[in-house]
């Protein structure tokens, strides 16, 4: 049984950081390609990142690009995301996932509850 596990959200100001954390059981997580997606109040899931188990690959939306960055620790079947200049508009509930690559966008599935983050002044 796939599960996820995430954790580490909270209230940030503009321009601070956070650092997201996703516990993952059920499965070997370093033999699956993992990432984020995020679902802001009142919209659809936006694609955040999702890094490859093989080739090393990682994607990031151009939104965050430059300021979050995805990372993992199989040995403790952990990843996170590191989230930095936090803008008003990373306000969202943030999700760990598997994820991959479908007919040129990022599709992601097994997440956990989420972890809300907050951006505000």
């Amino acid at each position: 049984q796939v599960q996820f596990v995430e954790s580490g959200g909270g209230l940030v100001q503009p321009g601070g950081s956070l650092r997201l954390s996703c516990a993952a059981s059920g499965f070997t997580l370093a033999y699956y390609d993992i990432g984020w997606f995020r679902q802001a109040p009142g919209k659809g899931r936006e694609g955040v990142s999702c890094t490859s188990s093989s080739d090393g690959s990682t994607y990031y939306a151009d939104s965050v690009k430059g300021r979050f960055t995805i990372s993992r620790d199989n040995a403790k079947s952990t990843m996170y995301l590191q989230m930095n200049s936090l803008k008003p508009e990373d306000t969202a509930v943030y999700y760990c996932a598997v994820c991959r690559k479908d007919s040129g966008q990022y599709e992601y599935d097994h997440w956990g509850q989420g972890t809300q983050v907050a951006v505000s002044s």
